[in-house]
């Protein structure tokens, strides 16, 4: 199961709260971002020697290495960043939660050891919205 499966599945949102599991797709997913006022990214974050946490990081926090092209998830999502941002259609607020992954070899699925960290992602995202919208 994935995250945003997860968060969907044992949450009570109202409907102005999107799902999109958005996979690979990369560029595809623009719209969605650009029509957002908030957004939250699940994904395996790079580098591997990171410790496995989870980790959160707010707008202007993204880390450097979301730009390098060491992911099949992230290729695509930093080049989305910039096309809302050169549109003006950028959300007001980004957040991307996730863990180094076990290694970069392309498997479907979590590994073992993310599985593991998936409800502790769940519930960070879960408090992020609340938070958002009770503001």
């Amino acid at each position: 199961m994935s995250a945003v499966n997860s968060l969907q599945e044992s949450s009570t949102f109202p409907d102005t709260v999107h799902f999109i599991d958005g996979g690979t797709q990369g560029i595809y997913l623009l719209d969605f971002i650009e029509s957002a006022d908030a957004v939250i990214v699940f994904d395996a974050l790079i580098p591997l020697n990171y410790d496995r946490r989870v980790y959160v990081y707010r707008n202007n926090e993204l880390p450097d290495f979301i730009h390098r092209k060491m992911s099949s998830h992230q290729m695509g999502f930093s080049e989305m960043l910039g096309i809302a941002k050169l549109h003006g259609k950028m959300p007001k607020k980004i957040v991307m939660i996730g863990a180094p992954p076990k290694d970069l070899e392309l498997n479907i699925g979590l590994s073992p050891e993310l599985a593991l960290l998936l409800p502790e992602a769940v519930e960070q995202a879960r408090a992020i919205i609340n938070t958002w919208l009770s503001e």
